[in-house]
């Protein structure tokens, strides 16, 4: 157990600077070259998006209904050998099981909480390839791996491809790749992404496909996009928020009040299972939600800030960005269940920032929580998870300038009010 995390954690120590160098440079380029503003409130929430899917994963904290080794155990037909085939089988098999579970989140209300995150953003870049959930804590869907469990292909050939296969979907999340010709017909490419992400009603819920394109095309969910419907991103219930803990549990919440106020014992129990945005009629008219009607009149969120403000915001990601690289590295040696409050401390902290973010006055109540449980770990570790001495001093210091700068921001900076300033 200790290999097995101790190998994750420093896998996440490399991907990750991989990707925010891509994402910056986009966003470099976004400014520089195509004079285009920096949507800094935007880009961090995406960031930390994609740090509480990193802290979450490498907890490993997603249970399996069915193991994919149990069914390859029970299933196998065939004993294969290594070979590249055998890896191309696996990734093809895995591209499938990937269509299919991506089209389940997109068509059953239940399933779409966990994918709506990724669909969040109203702008369309690299960062918002980062925006992956929190909110999956049980894989379902093993079981449309029934093929390659039949071909017999080993439980470490899937482990391997699996990375492989979600890394190759980050470069097609960008408006500055046009059509890429023949490609157009086989691969996803950043015009087929596109259409996914819009919400114009012509594009919605089209092309499911993860690397290729084919799915779409067989099973009738393919959409090309049109230069005379240029896309518009998000959601059509708009999330309202940049923090991605509410934004991972929104849709889940809105569904939990539904079964509730609905006086139909019916609905109560179909609306986990009817088309995603569902609603029970007497819902509907007595709890309306807000939705997009036409994608180009809304206006997008955005949150009144100041330049102290980005920048307090700023060093509060690379904050989290080293108490990431503190847990990653020492998993092994932090073990269970310790690395579930370390990460359960991360999560608080983003959840912390994310709300100073919004405007929101609990955001003080929640750093205050956090400064508590910092305080917490410190006493029970006699240090910081194995780190002591000064190392204990500075998270100390930190937790402390926090709890007061949150202060200011929250109560005495005038100028931190929650409005909508940008235009779709």
């Amino acid at each position: 157990m200790r290999g097995q995390l101790g190998n994750y954690g420093i896998i996440l120590m490399y991907i990750i600077p991989i990707f925010l160098f891509f994402v910056f440079l986009e966003k470099t380029y976004a400014w520089y070259f195509k004079k285009e503003p920096f949507k800094q409130m935007d880009l961090i929430s995406s960031l930390s998006a994609g740090f509480s899917n990193s802290i979450k994963d490498s907890l490993g904290i997603v249970f399996v209904i069915v193991s994919y080794g149990f069914m390859v155990s029970k299933l196998a037909v065939f004993e294969i050998k290594s070979t590249p085939l055998l890896y191309i089988a696996a990734f093809v098999i895995l591209d499938f099981y990937g269509y299919c579970i991506h089209r389940l989140a997109h068509s059953i209300n239940f399933f779409w909480n966990k994918h709506a995150i990724h669909h969040s953003s109203e702008e369309f870049n690299l960062a918002c390839a980062l925006r992956q959930p929190v909110a999956q804590f049980v894989n379902l869907f093993t079981f449309i791996l029934l093929p390659a469990a039949i071909l017999g292909i080993p439980g470490q050939v899937i482990a391997m491809v699996t990375p492989v296969h979600f890394f190759l979907q980050f470069w097609y999340h960008t408006v500055y790749i046009g059509k890429l010709g023949f490609l157009e017909k086989i691969i996803v490419t950043p015009s087929h992404h596109r259409v996914h992400h819009a919400i114009n009603p012509i594009y919605i819920d089209k092309n499911h496909g993860q690397i290729f394109i084919i799915w779409d095309k067989l099973f009738g969910t393919f959409q090309e996009e049109l230069d005379e419907v240029p896309p518009v991103y998000g959601i059509t219930r708009p999330m309202k928020t940049w923090n991605p803990i509410r934004i991972n549990f929104k849709h889940l919440t809105l569904l939990v009040q539904d079964a509730i106020h609905t006086k139909s014992w019916k609905n109560k129990l179909l609306i986990w299972f009817k088309p995603t945005g569902w609603r029970p009629e007497d819902v509907v008219e007595k709890y309306p939600v807000e939705k997009i009607k036409d994608p180009y009149q809304f206006v997008k969120y955005e949150t009144s800030s100041s330049p102290l403000l980005m920048v307090w915001l700023w060093f509060q990601v690379i904050i989290t960005l080293i108490f990431m690289y503190h847990l990653f590295a020492n998993l092994a040696d932090i073990g269970k269940p310790h690395i579930f409050i370390y990460g359960g401390f991360l999560i608080l902290q983003i959840f912390a920032y994310s709300e100073l973010m919004d405007g929101r006055k609990q955001a003080f109540g929640w750093d205050i929580l956090k400064l508590m449980a910092g305080m917490l770990i410190l006493f029970y570790f006699s240090g910081w998870f194995g780190a002591s001495g000064i190392y204990a001093s500075l998270v100390l210091g930190y937790l402390l300038v926090s709890a007061g700068v949150t202060y200011y921001f929250t109560f005495l900076d005038k100028n931190r009010q929650l409005v909508k300033v940008s235009e779709a």
